[in-house]
């Protein structure tokens, strides 16, 4: 038994650093499990396919003869895969190898003998905690029809049905929602069973010994009670007597109870459930997109940014914990999210890959301690995703730095900038409030001094910004790392300065324009 013993405890150790196991095993569980797993859909879709293929072989088969490949294509292949799939998502349920590791470590840290049996009872334990699930319960009934010879066994076949809870979303979010008044559920059934047993006894007794009576079975009593107190009434089977004319009022009457009961457990089910439903539906929709940019607070700065990125074609999506602000971006057609962005890492549902999916993060919270919160959080998830933050107080500059955030952009000394050089001129307001407004189409642009652009243009007044109807708000000067607002025409272009215009779309594409058609002529 030591033999076996030392045997297990080496195959776990291997088992758990193996690159290559744990790859695999990584990889059969995004397939099976992983709703946010690119290709998962695929293999959803497929397994659909096969159920709907086995139950329509199984109703065809009733009435019309089938080419035996019909028959091995539904009793044998389609169960053999269901089968590994049974056994697949046994496997990935839990790690046994661990579970082996963490009773040997147990055992030397009390400096007692390691127990072979038991840790291999811990092991099937857990495998029967899988199998005793109700989803692992229909997974193993739709492979049942596999022993075919058994003709009754064919019947479990509609069993695979069941299966499309497990691969079909929508499904599995009205099973959450009936599930949710389960203890309502079950007492409007245990009502409602009460109420057939005893009509249908009554009934018995009150039309049995009646020669001239359809109701002449206990059996035959429970079915029509059935019938009757759902509202049904097929008219089959009838009472003639008096007696039993009475007790089918007094059914009817309950049948339309049980009904309105049961009408209004689904229907407030749903009501109650409702904005869950919506927030699973939007979190799916969130995780499923290939690229956007993250803004973490939607105050006025973030309303200016996320309009401009919106309609730059970018896709934007808006975290914060204020209701009113969430109400107000999706007011904006923008998707947003309840969350504190300071604590992302705590929301499980919301499976960001802030490697692929996220082009940026921008922290706009008008708070810089939420913005260090925030920057902390995201750089505690990913080291390298790009971060962006405003600066509402100097002194806060070092605290935004240390909290990792790449690009800082002090908003207040913009906006003063701003106001300082158009101040008493409501012209120039008024082409600020343009610039803001989502409706105008006045837009900012980066023009890069390249050497193209330097080499046919040495100062600024050579390309004539007045004459194309663009403002110039200032040039960045690569060399000393300085913005220049409202600099003078004379001002020599360096290669690599950065041109901050301002104008229409189509003006600026024509600037753009002209600039290249210089360059060739």
């Amino acid at each position: 038994m030591e033999f076996f013993s030392r045997l297990l405890i080496k195959s776990a150790y291997f088992l758990n650093g193996s690159r290559s196991y744990q790859n695999t095993k990584i990889f059969f569980y995004n397939f099976l499990e992983n709703n946010s797993y690119p290709y998962k859909k695929y293999f959803d879709a497929f397994m659909i396919f096969l159920i709907f293929s086995s139950v329509l072989i199984l109703i065809r088969e009733v009435k019309f003869h089938l080419d035996d490949a019909y028959m091995v294509f539904n009793d044998y292949i389609i169960s053999i895969i269901f089968l590994f799939e049974y056994l697949l998502r046994m496997w990935v349920y839990n790690s046994s190898s661990d579970i082996i590791i963490k009773q040997h470590e147990d055992d030397e840290f009390l400096q007692r003998r390691f127990k072979f049996w038991k840790s291999l009872k811990n092991v099937f334990l857990k495998k029967i905690e899988y199998a005793r699930s109700p989803t692992a319960i229909i997974d193993f009934l739709a492979i049942v029809p596999f022993f075919h010879q058994l003709r009754l066994l064919r019947v479990f076949i509609i069993f695979r049905v069941f299966k499309l809870f497990r691969y079909a979303k929508s499904l599995r979010h009205l099973l959450s929602v009936l599930t949710h008044k389960r203890f309502e559920l079950i007492t409007l059934l245990i009502f409602a069973t009460i109420v057939v047993f005893i009509s249908g006894v009554l009934i018995y007794v009150m039309e049995a010994n009646n020669p001239e009576s359809p109701i002449d079975t206990l059996f035959g009593a429970f079915y029509w009670a059935l019938v009757t107190i759902s509202t049904v009434g097929y008219g089959d089977l009838a009472p003639i007597s008096s007696e039993g004319r009475a007790v089918a009022m007094v059914i009817i009457v309950s049948g339309i109870a049980v009904l309105s009961f049961s009408t209004s457990i689904i229907v407030s089910a749903f009501t109650e459930r409702m904005d869950e439903i919506v927030e699973n539906k939007l979190l799916s929709d969130v995780n499923a997109l290939k690229k956007f940019y993250l803004i973490c607070g939607y105050g006025e700065v973030a309303q200016s940014v996320a309009n401009k990125l919106r309609h730059g074609g970018n896709k934007v999506v808006v975290l914060d914990s204020d209701a009113l602000h969430i109400k107000e971006a999706k007011t904006h057609q923008l998707t947003a999210l309840q969350f504190d962005p300071g604590a992302l890492e705590s929301y499980k549902l919301l499976d960001l890959n802030l490697d692929t999916q996220v082009k940026a993060i921008l922290c706009l919270n008008d708070n810089d301690v939420q913005n260090v919160y925030t920057a902390l959080t995201i750089r505690s998830m990913n080291k390298e995703v790009m971060i962006l933050s405003i600066l509402k107080n100097e002194n806060n500059r070092k605290k935004l730095e240390l909290a990792g955030i790449n690009e800082i952009v002090y908003a207040q000394k913009l906006v003063g900038m701003v106001a300082k050089e158009y101040s008493g001129k409501p012209v120039a307001f008024e082409a600020i409030h343009l610039l803001r407004s989502e409706q105008s189409d006045v837009v900012t642009e980066e023009v890069v001094v390249d050497e193209y652009i330097k080499r046919n243009f040495q100062r600024l007044e050579e390309i004539n910004m007045h004459k194309r109807r663009i403002i110039l708000l200032g040039i960045y000067g690569v060399g000393d790392q300085k913005f220049l607002f409202n600099p003078a025409q004379s001002t020599v272009l360096n290669l690599g300065d950065i041109l901050v215009v301002m104008g229409t779309v189509n003006l600026i594409k024509e600037l753009k324009k002209y600039l290249h058609l210089k360059l060739q002529s």
